[in-house]
């Protein structure tokens, strides 16, 4: 028997295609939102609906009684250089898609039990060296700002009574996408390194246990507000790709030049590649949920083997 429908906004992506898949096999009924006229692969029985990620014509009717909603909409950050246009429709397919399922939550007769809120650990800018948690403030920078709205962007389904969990995801490690196929070519083919100096402080997460971490803080009531998804023992990106070189037996010798990867990408290298944040999942471990990829070692041989 169904434990219920979960409405996924922005599954298009490899953490969503991963979510999906996992909620089906627990036993959810799953609605896709999606732009496409042929979503893809989907688990057996789940339900695609077309949406233009601002409007709620055709797909509201979903999110009533529906146990739980995840938005994790947005425009591809990783894709293309960031000119002013980029930029734009990174903040407005965030904060479009956003009010769009207030809207349909509003409307709902039965409100969902749970909205689940995409973000990420750019939340906190560059800290450096510095921890950073839950409790910590929001950082500054483009990245910063866009993350903050994308948060703001679903506030108002709390005072219509339905809790809301805002998950701020670190860089996600899967071999079907993300940052982890071009963090290994290198090193396959004896060209592995770090990127700039290797300093900065490298906060990751496996695809498994981000896709765990989903569906635990849908499941466990009384959770609510943000959590870091973010592996509990982050390291510095050179050691990082030291793990990567071993499991490969592969040397580690050649970084890529800072300034190259700021002549490459512009402004993202700054905010992405080359950004130190050392984030701990505090109130994610405080709420009980274990991890199976708790270190870099296991990671990185899960992914490899």
């Amino acid at each position: 028997m169904a434990a219920g429908r979960i409405v996924v906004a922005g599954a298009s992506g490899f953490i969503g295609r991963a979510l999906l898949h996992d909620l089906a096999g627990h036993g959810y009924d799953v609605a896709v939102l999606t732009r496409s006229a042929h979503p893809g692969l989907l688990p057996a029985g789940a339900l695609a609906a077309q949406w233009d990620g601002r409007t709620t014509a055709r797909w509201a009717r979903l999110v009533d009684g529906a146990f739980a909603v995840v938005n994790l909409a947005g425009d591809n950050l990783a894709k293309g250089r960031w000119t002013q246009a980029k930029k734009q429709r990174i903040l407005d397919s965030r904060t479009e898609s956003g009010a769009a399922l207030v809207e349909a939550v509003r409307r709902a007769a039965v409100k969902p039990r749970v909205f689940v809120q995409a973000s990420a650990v750019g939340f906190y800018g560059n800290p450096g060296d510095r921890e950073v948690d839950e409790a910590s403030p929001a950082g500054t920078g483009f990245l910063a700002g866009v993350v903050g709205q994308w948060e703001g962007s679903t506030r108002d389904v709390e005072p219509l009574g339905v809790r809301r969990v805002i998950i701020r995801s670190g860089l996600v490690l899967g071999k079907s996408g993300g940052i982890w196929p071009s963090l290994v070519r290198p090193f396959r083919f004896f060209a592995g390194g770090p990127l700039g100096s290797g300093r900065q402080w490298f906060s990751w997460i496996t695809l498994e246990d981000e896709v765990r971490a989903i569906r635990f803080l849908i499941e466990s009531e009384g959770l609510a507000g943000p959590f870091d998804l973010t592996g509990p023992r982050p390291l510095r990106q050179r050691e990082f790709c030291r793990v990567i070189g071993k499991a490969l037996r592969r040397p580690f010798w050649a970084p890529v030049p800072a300034l190259a990867l700021r002549l490459l990408f512009g402004e993202k290298a700054g905010e992405t590649l080359l950004v130190s944040q050392r984030v701990l999942p505090r109130r994610l471990a405080a709420a009980g949920f274990e991890f199976r990829q708790p270190d870099a070692a296991s990671a990185v041989a899960s992914l490899v083997n």
